[in-house]
């Protein structure tokens, strides 16, 4: 029975062994199989990363060749529109020179209508030309005519005039001997005037003096007694200086008017 129990320990530890052989050879197979497994994916990754950019690099293709495509096409047309440009200006050409000739022809034909036009203005100038000498002539001998007749109104116009400017400087003369007697004869009243007041107001101080001294009247009555007066004195003064300052005035005038008649006489 204890044999037997060994048997089996040791099978059973061979067979645990193996197993753990097997386990191991597991073991290895699935690491191996990992690095596989990571390799693989390193690859789909790579393969993965070259697709998108392939992709990328077809659609730039793709871009780039339809921009060919239309580079092409704009070439083309290009190329269709230089030929009818061509053909236009061939034509355009071909119309300019038409028109060049008609024109040389047209020029030709202007230059001696002008020349023709030319001559008939020669002869038409030369026309006018000596109808305005004799009106010309004609306006002289008129204005020599005029000139004289004019020239002897205006010497009867002068004597006129000559005579009226005596006759008002006589006038004027008379009028300012006049004023000037009026003048002296307003400053000997001005004179005469402010002497009275004068003496009048000197009369009143002293009766204003001697009514102070006796005090019969109040001082009030005769204060404005001697204002009245004084008052009186300021208003002959200023009227006479008014007077003189008028007739001074009407002088200067009229010595302005003489030397404006001499002005316009000159």
């Amino acid at each position: 029975m204890i044999k037997l129990n060994c048997v089996n320990l040791d099978t059973f530890m061979e067979r645990f062994t193996q197993l753990e052989q097997t386990v191991s050879e597991v073991n290895g197979k699935n690491s191996m199989l990992e690095m596989k497994l990571e390799d693989a994916d390193r690859l789909v990754k790579f393969h993965q990363s070259k697709e998108e950019s392939l992709t990328e690099e077809r659609d730039c293709l793709f871009v780039t060749v339809n921009k060919l495509q239309q580079t092409l096409q704009e070439q083309f047309n290009l190329r269709v529109e230089n030929e009818r440009l061509k053909n236009n200006m061939a034509d355009l050409k071909q119309q300019n020179e038409t028109i060049a000739e008609d024109g040389k022809a047209e020029v030709h034909q202007l230059v001696s209508e002008m020349r023709s036009e030319a001559e008939r203005h020669k002869r038409e100038l030369e026309t006018v030309r000596q109808q305005c000498r004799r009106e010309v002539e004609d306006a002289h001998r008129q204005s020599f005519t005029q000139l004289g007749a004019k020239d002897a109104e205006v010497k009867k116009l002068l004597e006129e005039k000559n005579l009226e400017l005596e006759e008002m400087k006589k006038r004027l003369r008379g009028q300012e001997r006049e004023r000037q007697s009026e003048i002296l004869k307003l400053q000997m009243e001005f004179g005469a005037k402010l002497a009275r007041v004068q003496s009048t107001a000197q009369w009143s101080q002293q009766q204003q003096q001697q009514q102070h001294s006796s005090n019969l009247l109040p001082q009030s009555v005769f204060k404005r007694k001697l204002q009245f007066l004084q008052e009186e004195k300021n208003k002959e003064i200023s009227s006479l200086r008014q007077r003189i300052k008028d007739l001074e005035e009407k002088q200067h005038t009229c010595s302005d008017n003489d030397s404006r008649l001499k002005r316009r006489k000159f």
